[in-house]
């Protein structure tokens, strides 16, 4: 069974964010769309929750889940979480996204523990316009991409979020690196949740032009269909993904998500926050599995592409 939404999408991805906290302060974050405020490790879902969500979802039809935060390495139980979630029959995939500073001592064990894949968010190898942009050390990401790698990860993907005037020429150094390394390198259109509106205006840059740069060098281009149609460029010796999120029709149109906030409700849309579906007061005041299903659908049922297609 697979749920498909009132626009003809299907539902394969759930994003569980599994807390707010965060050892950086990085400029461009969207912070997967949550209200600013922060809440503590003690206001956080628990181990439990977080896997029963999951179970619920898997069974529901949706088989690949990513964690994300905040930072999810903040957690000291992110081990038992993957593990929970590893367990559950169905699941196709399990990955995680972080900023990678605290990934070098903890990637072996968080293999061993079922996790599958990462996705680093590397904006720059620059030390300085690194630490300017998120107040963390670039030495600490590059021990957590090459542990990433050593602990056997597969595919490692480094998240570059391309800044107008800041990293924008850093690109091909980055390609460098990721065919070193042996990763995958994604190059992200600046989003504008939860930026100042004056930041996005200075920083935002089109992709339009890595893009063709990226379509003359490549000898196979490939169209994700079940993941917002995004394209991947595979160049002889380096492979390079390019997310185009912004007023962008077709990525809307082929989006296969839904979004669990750190808060335990169930979000429709990267983008707003006006269709949201508490889903762990519920679980907390008692409800059974198939209450949790309903919820589940009626999330499902108020998914819509943000930008549509004209």
């Amino acid at each position: 069974m697979t749920l498909v939404d009132q626009y003809g999408r299907p539902l394969l991805n759930l994003r569980i964010a599994i807390t707010r906290r965060c050892n950086l302060r990085c400029d461009y974050c969207h912070r997967e769309g949550e209200e600013c405020n922060t809440h503590t490790a003690s206001e956080e879902m628990t181990v439990e929750e977080i896997v029963r969500i999951a179970r619920i979802a898997v069974e529901l039809g949706i088989n690949r889940i990513k964690l994300t935060g905040g930072e999810p390495l903040m957690r000291r139980d992110l081990c038992e979480i993957v593990k929970g979630i590893a367990a559950i029959p169905g699941v196709k995939d399990l990955s995680m996204t972080t900023n990678g500073s605290m990934l070098g001592a903890q990637a072996r064990e968080l293999r061993a523990c079922g996790l599958k894949r990462v996705n680093i968010s590397l904006p720059t190898l620059n030390s300085e316009v690194y630490h300017k942009l998120t107040e963390g050390r670039i030495e600490n990401v590059i021990d957590g991409v090459k542990a990433a790698v050593e602990a056997g990860f597969h595919p490692v993907k480094l998240n570059m979020v391309i800044l107008n005037d800041i990293n924008d020429a850093d690109v091909p150094e980055m390609m460098d690196f990721a065919r070193q390394t042996g990763t995958i390198l994604q190059l992200i259109e600046l989003d504008p949740v939860n930026v100042d509106g004056s930041y996005f205006a200075i920083y935002h840059n089109l992709l339009d032009t890595h893009e063709e740069v990226l379509r003359q060098k490549a000898v196979k281009v490939e169209t994700r269909k079940f993941m917002n149609n995004r394209h991947i460029y595979y160049l002889p010796d380096v492979t390079v993904e390019v997310v185009h999120p912004t007023e962008n029709g077709e990525f809307c149109a082929h989006c296969t998500r839904l979004r669990v906030t750190s808060d335990g409700k169930l979000k429709t849309c990267l983008m707003r926050n006006d269709k949201l579906v508490d889903v762990l007061t519920p679980m907390r005041r008692g409800a059974s599995d198939e209450e949790l299903k309903k919820l589940f659908l009626r999330a499902n049922q108020m998914r819509e592409p943000y930008n549509k297609i004209l």
